[in-house]
C-alpha cells in the first residue's frame, strides 16, 4: 500500500538527452533509461558507445530493452501532470522583471517555464501542454526559458540557426550554406556542440590537474619551509650552545651568528610567501575559468554554448607559470656557523672541528653518481671502462677532435651536469703529486689553455710539487694534512663551492657569492706525469667507502 502512494518526482521522468518527458523508455545494460530516438541518435553521431548518464563505454553497441514496468509509470506520470496542469492553471505565476513572459498569452503574462528550440518561443505552464502531449510537438528540443529568441534567427536570412561552419566557425542558416558559405564545411548545431562540449570537458579536467598541481606545489613549499625552520631551529640552537660556552668577548659574534641566521630563515619564508600568493592567485583564476567552464558545459542550448565558447578561447593556454622546477631555496646553515666560528680562529679551533665534521655529515647526503665523458677528455688521458677513473698517458691516442674534448689541457669533465639544487661527490687523490678538481660550465673554451678562474668559467683548487695547494682567489691554501680523499660540494641557489679534506673532515677551500648562469659540469684533470711521478689516477669513489 505504500508504493501504491508514492508519487516520483518529475526530474525521474525525465530524458536526460531531450529534457523532455519520456517517449518509448528504453534502458542501457548499465540501467539508466532514455528515449528510444534520443539514445539511437546519440549513438549514431558518435564513435562509442558509452551511457550518457554514467560513461560506461559498450562494446559493441548493447541492445536496448524496453523496460515495461517503467513505461507504465512514465504513461500514469503523464496522466497525473495533465490533470495537474488542468487543475492548477489558475495557479500561473505572473512574470516578474527579471523573468520570461510567455509568448503566447494576452493581457496579462504569465511566467514561461520552457522555451522552445522548434517554435521559437516561450510557453507559460498552460500553454506549454501541448508540447507534452502532442505527438507532433513533443519531440520539440525545450530548454529553460531564454530571452531574445529572436537572437537565434539568422540576421540576414531570417531563417533558424540551424547549422555551424567549421571554417568560420559560426551559426548559420540553411541559406547560408548556399550562398555565403557554399564552400565551407558546415555541420548540424548539434554535432559541433558535441565537439565543443567535448573539448570543454577536456579543459575543464585540465584546469582542474592545473588547480591539483598547484595546490600540491603550495604544499610542497609549505613543507620545505617547515623544514628550513627545523633546519634554523636545530642550527640556532647549535650557534647559542657554541656562544655561550665562550667568554664575554665572543657575545658579540654569537648576536651576529642568531641574527644572520633569522635573516634567512625571514628570507625563505618571504620567499614562500611570494610564491604561495602567486600560486594562490593562479588558483583563484584557474577556478573562475573552470566555474566559467562547469557552467558552460553543463548548459545544453546549443547555440548559446557554441556562441558563448568562442569568448572563452579554450584553445589557448591560461597565462599561467609553469610551477615544476620552483621551490624555496634552502639555505646551508651549517656553512652559516662555521664562516662565523671561523673568525674566532684561536679559540674555537676544537668546535670548529667538529662543526666542519657535522657540515661535511649533512653535505654528504646529496651525494650524486658522477662518471667521465670520453668525449670531452684530453686525448693523453686513459679512461677506465666504468668511467671512474682518469690518468695521464705517455703516448697521445688518436681521437676525433670534436667541440667537447679538451686539445691542449690533460682535463675531463663529467657526463652529468646540474642547473639547480645541490650536489656532492668525492674523488681519491692518493698517490698523487698534481691534480685539478673542482667544476666548469658548459660555455667553457675547450681548445686553448685556461686560468682555472671564475672570470673563464672554473671553480676548482689544484695541487702542485706534491705539497702545494691553491686557488687563483688564493694562490696559497694551508692544509695541516695531505688530503688522500676530496670531497666537492657545489650548492647551485646559494653560489657556494666547497672542498673538503674527507679523512680529515677538514674544509680546504670554499668559492662564495658566486652567480650561476649555465649548466656545471663537474672538472678532473690528473696533470701529467712529471720525473717519473704523479701517474696514480684520480679516482670517482661513493660516499658509502668512506
Amino acid at each position: 500500500m505504500a508504493a501504491a502512494n508514492y508519487l516520483p518526482s518529475e526530474d525521474q521522468f525525465l530524458c536526460s538527452i531531450c529534457l523532455d518527458v519520456f517517449t518509448d523508455p528504453v534502458s542501457t545494460p548499465c540501467g539508466h533509461n532514455f528515449c528510444k530516438n534520443c539514445i539511437n541518435e546519440h549513438w549514431n553521431t558518435t564513435d562509442q558507445y558509452l551511457c550518457p548518464m554514467c560513461k560506461k563505454v559498450f562494446n559493441p553497441r548493447p541492445e536496448l530493452n524496453v523496460n515495461t514496468l517503467f513505461s507504465e509509470m512514465v504513461s500514469q506520470f503523464r496522466q497525473s501532470a495533465q490533470q495537474k496542469a488542468n487543475s492548477s492553471s489558475s495557479e500561473q505565476q505572473v512574470f516578474k522583471p527579471g523573468e520570461v513572459p510567455c509568448d503566447v498569452c494576452t493581457g496579462t503574462k504569465m511566467k514561461a517555464l520552457k522555451s522552445c528550440l522548434n517554435c521559437l518561443t516561450s510557453y507559460c505552464e498552460t500553454h506549454l501542454e501541448p508540447h507534452l502531449t502532442a505527438s507532433g510537438l513533443k519531440r520539440h528540443q525545450l530548454i529553460d526559458p531564454v530571452e531574445n529568441l529572436e537572437g537565434r534567427m539568422c540576421a540576414k536570412h531570417d531563417k533558424p540557426l540551424e547549422l555551424f561552419c567549421k571554417n568560420d566557425q559560426t551559426c548559420v542558416c540553411m541559406l547560408c550554406t548556399v550562398l555565403d558559405h557554399k564552400t565551407h564545411k558546415v555541420v548540424p548545431l548539434k554535432e559541433e556542440y558535441e565537439v565543443k562540449k567535448a573539448e570543454l570537458g577536456k579543459t575543464e579536467t585540465e584546469i582542474q590537474q592545473m588547480i591539483q598541481k598547484r595546490q600540491e606545489k603550495i604544499q610542497e613549499i609549505k613543507h620545505s619551509v617547515s623544514i628550513s625552520k627545523g633546519d634554523s631551529d636545530r642550527e640556532l640552537a647549535k650557534g647559542v650552545q657554541v656562544f655561550t660556552s665562550l667568554k664575554e668577548s665572543v657575545e658579540k659574534g654569537q648576536a651576529e651568528l642568531i641574527e644572520m641566521i633569522k635573516t634567512k630563515q625571514k628570507t625563505t619564508e618571504k620567499q614562500a610567501e611570494i610564491l604561495i600568493e602567486e600560486l594562490e592567485q593562479e588558483i583563484s583564476e584557474l577556478m573562475k575559468r573552470q566555474t566559467e567552464v562547469e557552467h558552460l558545459s553543463l548548459s545544453e542550448d546549443h547555440l548559446h554554448l557554441l556562441q558563448s565558447v568562442q569568448s572563452l578561447n579554450i584553445h589557448h593556454p591560461l597565462p599561467t607559470k609553469d610551477w615544476t622546477e620552483v621551490s624555496v631555496s634552502l639555505s646551508l646553515y651549517e656553512g652559516t656557523v662555521r664562516r662565523a666560528v671561523a673568525q674566532l680562529e684561536e679559540t674555537l679551533s676544537e668546535e670548529m672541528k667538529k662543526l666542519v665534521k657535522a657540515e661535511l655529515k649533512m653535505v654528504q647526503q646529496y651525494e650524486v653518481d658522477v662518471t667521465l665523458d670520453p668525449d670531452t677528455a684530453s686525448s693523453y688521458l686513459i679512461l677506465s671502462n666504468d668511467g671512474k677513473r682518469a690518468r695521464p698517458g705517455k703516448v697521445e691516442k688518436s681521437l676525433p677532435d670534436n667541440l667537447e674534448r679538451f686539445s691542449l689541457c690533460l682535463c675531463v669533465l663529467g657526463r652529468q651536469s646540474f642547473s639547480s639544487g645541490r650536489f656532492y661527490y668525492e674523488v681519491q687523490v692518493k698517490g698523487k703529486t698534481a691534480w685539478d678538481l673542482g667544476v666548469a660550465r658548459e660555455s667553457i673554451n675547450r681548445k686553448e689553455i685556461s686560468s682555472l678562474s671564475p672570470d673563464r668559467g672554473y671553480w676548482a683548487i689544484w695541487l702542485r710539487n706534491g705539497n702545494e695547494y691553491g686557488t687563483l682567489e688564493d694562490c696559497s691554501v694551508s692544509l695541516q694534512s695531505r688530503p688522500e680523499k676530496v670531497g666537492v660540494f657545489v650548492d647551485y641557489e646559494e653560489g657556494l663551492v666547497s672542498f673538503y679534506d674527507v679523512g680529515a673532515a677538514v674544509l680546504i677551500y670554499s668559492f662564495t657569492g658566486c652567480s650561476f648562469t649555465e649548466k656545471l659540469y663537474p672538472y678532473f684533470s690528473p696533470c701529467g706525469i712529471k720525473g717519473g711521478k704523479n701517474s696514480a689516477p684520480l679516482i670517482i669513489t661513493p660516499v658509502r667507502g668512506n
